[in-house]
């Protein structure tokens, strides 16, 4: 590898400023936010600020054999964007333009660099909602959501990232620029390429603009509260919720675990006595307040100890806010744990039918007393996506293998229950293992056949996915 003509390249093609060597800028790109995943030190990182500086830096670097990691906010949670050493790291997070945003065909082109919620934020001025919204949506990027197809907590009605990407344009391993998709509200013409890039995880190219559909702005949505006795009854609730066809726009949960860690991160008067709350909300406009009435009817018919409406807007918007807070709300739990930095966290994506919640819920508290360690469950219960967390003691070998060994014991569960390893995270580093015993040995060799098909040198982020 030679690292010294390989710079001297990327500063001719993208200026000085865009080419960053310095060694505490390669330690902070090193790494995403999965805790416990192996990352190297990278040989540089650049920040393109288009498609093509995107391209000359991948032709660079192909040239000289010296892998690319896509990177965007690192906020992603499986590992996907962590370095290996001696990589060039490509960082989008310079590439924010919003090209365009049409009212009238009902989408938005932007570059990957784009902030979830500064997107929401823009399209929401010309009355209209991009959907999509991971618990990091205020400093995610969407270029980041598109190649891990991320959820959120509006996925029980809206879907994952992949029912809003129309188009892409992608920077192939070889340095061509491919057009996916389409523009119009329809399309079927070829492969569906666009929905192969979705979710590949840097893996197949380098993803430099993405054409997302939109929706009218939603009614404003009314917000419940169900607090239960056992995690068991919440899950019951849910499924009776499905069964009875409701569908609304957030389904959440949250066991007691979560409800006394974002009690002591943020006071807000959360029940911390209840074995789990199940936080809902609708928006179907004049039929909110019926919705809203036949779901606090089946919680409390499933075993709900206590129902409760929020009054207004701001009231709704703090309870939606107590969700966002639970992974932070989980660190400062498992810094107070273990102090001196040594209290890390192993975050699971396990998605099961909705009607195996309960039973999954009820496999994961055995689980955690079989493995002695702490596990809490945070999920969207609406589409059977949770999230159970173990905390480990990263200075102790034996705990981190407790916690390790709780991760593949909730996988295995997981899949026996006819679920999927990840639901919205993604492969990365953490689930390959998991992701192979899914999808079997012909699965696996379709995949290897389709990375060798378009990353023939295997460059692009090297060792994700399989």
């Amino acid at each position: 590898m030679a690292a010294t003509p390989l710079l001297d390249e990327l500063r001719a093609a993208l200026g000085e400023s865009a080419v960053l060597t310095d060694p505490d800028l390669l330690r902070m790109h090193q790494r995403d936010e999965a805790d416990l995943c192996a990352a190297g030190t990278p040989l540089v990182v650049v920040r393109p600020r288009d498609t093509g500086e995107v391209v000359a830096a991948v032709r660079a670097a192909a040239r000289h054999g010296v892998p690319v990691v896509p990177q965007g906010a690192r906020t992603g949670l499986a590992g996907a964007a962590n370095a290996v050493d001696g990589a060039l790291v490509l960082s989008t997070v310079a590439m924010t333009g919003i090209r365009e945003i049409d009212p009238v065909a009902r989408i938005a082109v932007v570059q990957p660099g784009v902030v979830n919620a500064t997107l929401a934020g823009a399209v929401a001025e010309q009355g209209l909602y991009y959907p999509p919204d991971p618990g990091s949506w205020e400093s995610s990027t969407i270029g980041g959501n598109v190649a891990t197809n991320a959820g959120g907590m509006c996925c029980v009605k809206y879907g994952v990232t992949s029912e809003y990407v129309l188009g892409l344009e992608v920077v192939l391993a070889s340095g061509e620029v491919l057009r996916t998709g389409r523009r119009t509200a329809k399309g079927v013409a070829g492969y569906d390429l666009t929905r192969l890039f979705v979710g590949s995880e840097g893996t197949l190219g380098v993803i430099t603009e993405v054409t997302v559909a939109l929706r009218p702005a939603p009614e404003e949505s009314l917000t419940l509260v169900a607090v239960f006795g056992s995690t068991t009854a919440a899950g019951t609730a849910v499924a009776r919720i499905a069964a009875q066809g409701l569908t609304p726009s957030l389904l959440e949960l949250l066991d007691r675990t979560h409800l006394r860690a974002i009690e002591a991160y943020r006071p807000m008067g959360l029940r911390t006595d209840a074995e789990a709350l199940l936080l809902a909300a609708a928006d179907t406009g004049p039929r909110a307040a019926d919705d809203l009435a036949r779901l606090a009817g089946l919680c409390t018919a499933a075993g709900a100890e206590e129902v409760y409406t929020a009054t207004d807007a701001v009231e709704a918007a703090a309870l939606l806010q107590a969700r966002r807070l639970a992974y932070p709300a989980m660190e400062q739990l498992a810094a107070r744990t273990y102090p001196d930095g040594a209290g890390g966290l192993i975050l699971d994506d396990v998605a099961v039918p909705r009607g195996a919640l309960a039973r999954m819920l009820d496999g994961v508290a055995r689980i955690a007393v079989e493995c002695d360690v702490p596990i809490g469950v945070v999920g969207h219960a609406g589409d059977g996506n949770l999230h159970p967390i173990m905390v480990v003691d990263r200075a102790d070998p034996a705990s981190v293998a407790r916690g390790r060994r709780a991760f593949d014991e909730i996988m295995r569960l997981g899949l026996a229950l006819g679920g999927t390893c990840t639901g919205e995270h993604g492969v990365g580093l953490l689930k390959r293992e998991w992701l192979a015993r899914e999808i079997g040995p012909v699965g696996v060799r379709v995949h290897q056949a389709i990375k060798s098909a378009l990353d023939p040198a295997n460059l692009l982020n090297p060792g994700k996915v399989l």
